[in-house]
This record gives C-alpha cells, structure tokens and sequence, in this order.
C-alpha cells in the first residue's frame, strides 16, 4: 500500500520498533549529549583547578584581589585547553581501535560498546573542539583593550618617567624565535582546525570521494593535533623549569593540557611504524591472523 502511494520503503525492524521511531522527531539533540558532557568535564575541572591557582592563590599568598581576570584571562586559558583535549579525545578512540585489531587479528570482530558508541561522536566531539578553539583567539584580541592591561601599562610608563628610570631594552633573538614560533603554528593549527570543520559538513563532504574526505580527516587532523600540540610545548617550553609556576606545588594547567594529545601522537606514530603499518593495512583489507570456526570445520567435513 506505501508503495502504491509512491512512497519509498525502508524497513526499520519489527512493530515493536514503532514508539521508538516515533519518539524520534521529539528528542533533543540525542547525538550532542554525550560529546557535551564529556566537554562539560574537563572545562569544569579546569576552571576550578586554575582558579585556584590564580585567583585563590594571588588573594591568599600575595593578599591581591584579581578576581576580575576570571571574564576574559582565566576563560583564555581554560578554552584552548579544552579544545586541544576534545581534538585528541576524536583521534583517541582510532588508535584504540586499530590496536584492539592488531590484538584479534581481524575487522570482523564487533568494538566493545564503549568503544563503538565513542568513535559514533567523534563528529560532533570535533565540532565542539572547534567552538573552543573559535573563542580563544577571539579572547586574544580582545586583551590589548581591556581595562586591566592598559592600566598596567600606563602606570608601568608614568613610574619609569617618574623615576627617571628608562632601562634599555634588548632584543632577544631566542625569544623572538620562540614567539614567532608559537603565533605561526597557532595560526596554522586554527586553520587547519577550520579546514577539518568544514569538511565535516555533509554539503562539503558529500562532494569529496572517500578518500579524499579519510585523507582529510585522518591525515590533516592528526597533522593538526600536531601543530596544535607543538603550539603548547612551545607556549610552556622554557616554563617547566621554573618553581614559581608551580602554585602550591601543582603543575599549570597548560602542562596538564599536553597529557592526552601527547598519548595519541606516540600511540599514532606506533601505529606508522613499518612492521605495525603492514599488518594493520592486511587486517583492514580483509586478511586474518586465524581462519574462523566456520571455516574450519567445512574444512574438516570436506576432508572426512
């Protein structure tokens, strides 16, 4: 009868299955909930923890009152943190995957359920990584018109012309390396986070091949990790030397941030090695460390 009504068919399981479709139209983002919690996580823990260390540290240990830096300077430093973990949290679940291959020897063996609901978000896990990392660069800018920085900067000149104190001001060709380091792969690591973005829009990515769109998202994203994980090391890399970094002997959060996506680049570049490479490219093309039970007794009741 549908199809008589030139309606197209699609068979979605037994009757029982009808509340559940129907129930469908009414939910509220059902693939958002579980990336939005796992985002909600760390921003909370993050913010927490470097309110501590910034806030409640300066009013307790230095008697200052710098509360107000919670708006703009500490939501700067928990967003990029968030971001560069959400990135690596969508490329995580891959490496466990491909290891759980080389473990069985085979792709025909279903994921564990955590495993496979995990890889099912990465879409939207990226997605929200994005909406992060779109807030700190707008946060950047925003920093040389506050009130706060340029009151500090005008009393620090209004003091040297007081005191009659110009000290000489030296370049520093290290420290210009390193900025200019760490502004270019910031840009580079943004842009590629956007190229990955739009690629995952289904207008964009319906038009690219299969593999044009694994290249995209496999190779470039992992190149973005990368450069994105490079973009904090260098941010910090003179800075894990220094005890005064170290409120209350706990590390910033900028370190802690560099945990996870430097697990999934060493788990990754495993993964490239040769002799690890080959056997996971036969396994995904459909070879098998062992024939199946099926196979094998065919094989024994062709023999009897």
């Amino acid at each position: 009868m549908a199809t008589k009504l030139g309606l197209n068919v699609l068979d979605k399981g037994s009757l029982s299955a009808a509340r559940e479709l129907e129930d469908f139209p009414l939910k509220l983002f059902p693939e958002w909930r579980l990336p939005l919690s796992i985002a909600v996580g760390p921003t909370a823990a993050f913010f927490f923890y470097l309110f501590i260390r910034n806030v409640i540290y300066a009013y307790v240990e230095e008697k200052t009152e710098i509360s107000y830096r919670i708006m703009v300077s500490l939501a700067n430093k928990v967003f990029p943190i968030v971001a560069l973990i959400m990135l690596s949290l969508c490329y995580l679940p891959g490496a466990i995957a491909a290891f759980f291959q080389l473990y069985r020897g085979t792709k025909y063996r279903c994921f564990p359920n955590w495993l496979d609901c995990w890889m099912l978000c990465r879409k939207q896990m990226g997605l929200v990584a994005l909406g992060y990392a779109f807030l700190h660069p707008i946060y950047t800018f925003i920093i040389p018109i506050r009130y706060a920085f340029r009151h500090k900067f005008i009393s620090e000149v209004v003091d040297e012309i007081k005191n009659n104190n110009i000290t000489p001001f030296y370049f520093d060709n290290t420290k210009a390396w390193g900025a200019d380091s760490f502004l270019s792969l910031g840009i580079l690591g943004f842009f590629l986070f956007i190229l990955l973005g739009l690629t995952s829009l289904p207008s964009v990515g319906g038009s690219l091949s299969w593999r044009e769109f694994s290249f995209i998202q496999s190779k470039l994203g992992h190149l973005t990790l990368f450069i994105c994980t490079a973009h904090g090391y260098i941010y910090s890399w003179n800075k894990f030397l220094l005890p005064s970094n170290y409120k209350w002997y706990t590390p910033p959060g900028y370190m802690l941030c560099l945990i996870v996506p430097s697990v999934v680049l060493v788990l990754k570049l495993l993964l490239l090695l040769p002799c690890v490479d080959r056997t996971l490219t036969r396994i995904r093309q459909g070879w098998e460390r062992s024939q199946p039970k099926e196979e094998m007794v065919e094989i024994k009741a062709t023999n009897l």
